[in-house]
């Protein structure tokens, strides 16, 4: 590495050879989609989770380092400071304005490090835009990284091959501007999953390692004791996904009061004994990829651990438990036809399901969706922005492309009109779940004005403990079934 592509005082770390002679300030930056920024609409979703991930990274600094996490989902980036070192998490359709940030800061000669999905994926296109990238998880690639910068000479590429969380010094939280944020308490226990399907950007992002791996249970629980209030919500790909960890994780749970919010699969929601567990200590509501309901689909996109695998049977067994269901699906394998969006939703209403995510089928760069349609020549566009699973960057195999985008947006328009959540909350068997239905599904799509005022007006915070009540529900649900 020149000296001359330091900031003045790294240069004179590095000419002095003094390794910690100065300290080190920081930037760490999550830019934002563009819909997130928009200066006439502000979901909800993107105000929900705080940067996790940098918020893990900024915990391996020296304790007296000057360190700054700014998330632009939620506030405005400051972009003309000279921090010695800019840290940009890098997603697929952020990746346009992560190099416009990285471009900006290298060129008044501040040290830019990319990593993230997209960077993993596309190296060759990250380098162009980094002095340093970092190719998956960053736990073993991060303390060597900074190791290497106070000694002078940092590494271009660092190739993540050690997977473990079992000595991750205390992720730095205290970084992280809670008052922002709908879910503070986002917290992960592992990392990647088990299973191996075809579209998920999972696979090339833990290439070369490990790809699902997990915290002690005792240092989880740990965490889960140290965060403030009732609500969490497990950020990770599959919380169940490890057996004997998961049921020990519900084991110590059970009884600390919390409310909490995870991701599952068919596969773990029908294991016996496990979702009761998991209820019992507090789970309300659970994000389940049904995805499609077409085996065929299934076995194509090797989502195999969905198939021969009864999805009425799962519902049942969540709402017996007292937990909501957020659904998701995507539209546009090759098994589909223009009318397997409204298929989906008359399905999804009729079981009661209370929230749902409708995707477009994209095909991630580095997955074997993207190689194969790439063989295939299906591929229509490589504009990254696209890839936000809301367009069609494809050639669907039975329909046409505006046929798939417009069943898209009819499939939200229908599941979240009054009728349908009506319909699927007349589903529940008691006044109290139906009531938590209609508010937590209506409150999710139908006022959505309001939560853009929340938004700007930096309220999100104010509305947890509403959250938390409608999650809990109006009823004491015994989790073994009937009410207690």
């Amino acid at each position: 590495m020149k000296s001359d592509r330091l900031p003045f005082k790294y240069r004179n770390l590095v000419l002095s050879s003094i390794p910690g002679s100065d300290l080190m300030k920081v930037k760490m930056i999550l830019p934002a989609l563009t819909e997130a920024i928009s200066p006439h609409w502000r979901s909800i979703k993107y105000s929900l989770f705080p940067p996790l991930g940098l918020a893990t990274l900024a915990a391996f600094f020296d304790e007296d380092d000057d360190i700054c996490i700014q998330d632009e989902h939620v506030e405005k980036l400051e972009l003309d400071d000279e921090p010695d070192l800019v840290v940009i998490q890098t997603y697929i359709t952020s990746a346009y304005r992560a190099y416009e940030i990285a471009d900006r800061y290298r060129q008044r000669g501040v040290y830019v490090a990319l990593g993230g999905v997209q960077v993993t994926a596309l190296p060759t296109e990250a380098i162009a835009h980094a002095d340093t990238i970092f190719l998956g998880p960053g736990e073993d690639t991060w303390p060597q990284f900074l190791a290497d910068w106070r000694a002078g000479h940092p590494g271009k590429i660092y190739i993540s091959r050690d997977r473990t969380l079992h000595h991750l010094p205390k992720i730095r939280r205290d970084l992280i501007q809670r008052q922002l944020y709908l879910v503070p308490n986002s917290i992960v226990v592992s990392r990647g999953c088990p299973h191996h399907c075809d579209f998920c950007y999972k696979e090339s992002f833990f290439k070369g390692g490990k790809s699902f791996y997990t915290q002690t249970v005792d240092r989880a629980l740990a965490e889960i004791e140290e965060l403030p209030g009732r609500h969490l919500f497990f950020l990770d790909d599959h919380l169940f996904g490890n057996l004997p960890f998961a049921r020990a994780l519900f084991d110590g749970m059970k009884g600390m009061g919390r409310v909490w919010q995870a991701a599952g699969t068919v596969e773990a929601i029908l294991q016996p004994g496990l979702l009761e567990k998991a209820a019992d200590s507090g789970l309300r509501s659970l994000f389940v990829g049904f995805e499609t309901l077409n085996a065929k689909n299934l076995k194509r996109q090797h989502k195999y651990h969905n198939l021969n695998r009864d999805y009425n049977q799962a519902i049942r067994r969540l709402h017996e438990c007292g937990v909501m269901i957020n659904a998701s699906f995507v539209f546009g394998m090759d098994e589909d036809n223009s009318t397997v969006c409204d298929r989906t939703v008359e399905w999804a209403v009729n079981q009661g399901i209370e929230t749902a995510t409708f995707h477009i089928l994209t095909p991630y760069p580095g997955t074997q969706l993207y190689r194969r349609m790439a063989e295939e020549n299906r591929l229509t566009s490589t504009n990254w922005n696209l890839y936000d699973t809301r367009h069609v960057v494809y050639r669907p195999a039975k329909m046409t492309a505006g046929e798939l985008e417009a069943g898209y947006w009819r499939a939200y328009r229908e599941f979240y009109r009054w009728r349908s959540i009506f319909a699927a909350a007349s589903t529940k068997e008691s006044w109290s779940q139906k009531m938590r239905h209609l508010l937590y599904s209506g409150a999710w799509k139908k006022f959505e004005p309001f939560w853009d005022v929340v938004i700007r007006t930096e309220q999100v915070a104010k509305l947890r403990p509403l959250m938390e009540k409608v999650l809990d529900g109006f009823e004491k649900k015994n989790p073994w079934g009937g009410s207690g």
